[in-house]
């Protein structure tokens, strides 16, 4: 068990511009399986992904980790990671930016360099230290922002969308630092849309429609016999909004 796990959310809601988007999301993180969150577009999944951070406040309910109860937004937790799908890239090199990471942290001096270093080896970026982040390939930005995010030693990651925008290569990549990352203890908590992700990379499924959480399961349960006719027919290829 981490500081921060187990995780309750309890009756979350989420508004803008007057309408609910969120809508009474109730379920458990536990330490170690790799959440994935799943389901169509405009489901929720983002707007989930950054309450649980911390970055957007809720219209009600709360969002109750081991260490911390959160009623509204307070900032991201000291503990806590997140990478979006379009991560942005200082005008420094991939070193410097693994640096600006650690140096807002707090680490300094050889622990920093040390950190720096073994993020950029972890996240086979090594040989790109010194490039220009801003001139590197989407993919290998993609991995930049998780190295910038690993080398902070985080409890939890959030990923958004990690392999979006990627082909097939840099999405294999990608995933491979993300296992990496789990292997090492951090809690992996994902959104996705792609189904073959999901079966590849979830341990569990919270599967979202319209603002409501409609099954959490382990994966190989939903895969094989997801429980709600909504899950069946976004599972079938059926067009579900």
């Amino acid at each position: 068990m981490t500081a921060s796990l187990p995780c309750r959310v309890e009756g979350l809601c989420f508004d803008a511009e007057g309408r609910r988007l969120l809508k009474d999301v109730t379920f458990t993180l536990a330490a170690g399986p790799r959440s994935v969150l799943l389901g169509p577009n405009g489901a929720g999944k983002s707007l989930l992904l950054r309450l649980l951070h911390g970055l957007l406040r809720p219209a009600e309910g709360r969002i109750a980790w081991q260490d911390l109860t959160m009623g509204g937004a307070v900032g991201p937790h000291p503990r806590h990671a997140m990478v979006f799908q379009r991560p942005v890239m200082l005008q420094r090199s991939a070193a410097a930016n693994v640096d600006f990471g650690l140096a807002l942290a707090g680490v300094d001096g050889a622990e920093r360099r040390q950190r720096r270093d073994a993020a950029l080896a972890r996240t086979g970026l090594a040989d790109f230290a010194k490039r220009r982040a801003r001139v590197l390939s989407v993919g290998q930005q993609q991995r930049l922002a998780l190295a910038r995010a690993w080398a902070l030693k985080p409890e939890i990651m959030f990923l958004d969308e990690p392999t979006a925008s990627l082909d097939p290569a840099a999405t294999r990549n990608v995933e491979e630092v993300i296992q990496a990352m789990h292997a090492a203890g951090t809690k992996i908590v994902m959104t996705t849309h792609d189904l073959g992700q999901a079966r590849r990379m979830a341990d569990e499924i919270l599967f979202l429609q319209r603002g409501r959480l409609v099954e959490q399961a382990p994966a190989d349960a939903f895969f094989s016999a997801p429980q709600s006719e909504a899950a069946r027919a976004f599972l079938s290829g059926e067009l579900v909004w």
